[in-house]
């Protein structure tokens, strides 16, 4: 559901389009996992995930708000889960994997980057050089979209932040620097992340890099874009 907001500005009216987004990341919680998000957040247009996060969880949620879900592998995804109905393989189902793509919805062109820095022989973990190389294969769309949209990307989303952002100084949870290339690069209108664990309400959740809106979405966020 797109709202309106309705804005005057030297007598002249203008109506701004608002898509709500549910970003969700790395924990599991309680007020998601729940039918009554059907109602609660019936307003939502769609769904991002940065990352760990179980595939059950995600197909739950797509399920039941019936929007789009768009993800990215987390440093931890299991790619093979055997259960009592056998061995089930790939992603969540019903859910779009973005990683290392970009596409359009309704207007916003979003693209995914997944996993975090490499700190041991994990599948879903890059060098810088090698996150800089997912990256250089996205760039015809990129270079597409600024000739014939003026602008190369609105939203990113990533499972880890970028480095000297939101980031911290352990390898494991250190920030990429060709993420915060990209953004002076591409400049983006947020950065969705995850990885970075935080708690409490004093917990440095967005942050603006240049024009970028940095958000992590640990947990989850409910973001308006504009």
């Amino acid at each position: 559901m797109i709202a309106s907001r309705f804005y005057r500005h030297n007598k002249i009216s203008i109506n701004i389009l608002v898509m709500k987004i549910l970003a969700v990341s790395d924990k599991i919680e309680d007020i998601i996992y729940t039918s009554s998000i059907a109602e609660r957040l019936k307003d939502i247009d769609f769904i991002v995930s940065c990352g760990d996060l179980p595939d059950s969880y995600l197909e739950f949620i797509v399920s039941t708000l019936n929007k789009p879900l768009f993800y990215v592998h987390g440093n931890h995804h299991i790619d093979t889960i055997y259960s009592e109905n056998g061995v089930k393989e790939g992603g969540p189902e019903g859910c779009i994997n973005l990683d290392s793509r970009i596409i359009e919805y309704k207007g916003v062109i979003i693209g995914g980057l997944g996993g975090s820095i490499r700190y041991s022989e994990g599948k879903y973990q890059y060098t810088d050089f090698e996150m800089c190389m997912k990256i250089n294969r996205m760039k015809p769309r990129l270079y597409f979209n600024r000739i014939f949209k003026k602008r190369y990307i609105d939203i990113l989303i990533t499972h880890s932040p970028p480095y000297r952002i939101q980031d911290q100084d352990d390898l494991p949870h250190r920030g990429f620097k060709c993420f915060a290339s990209f953004i002076r690069k591409y400049n983006p209108k947020f950065l969705i992340h995850g990885h970075i664990h935080v708690y409490g309400i004093d917990n440095n959740w967005m942050e603006k890099a240049g024009e970028t809106k940095v958000i992590n979405a640990y947990g989850f966020r409910i973001i308006e874009y504009e």
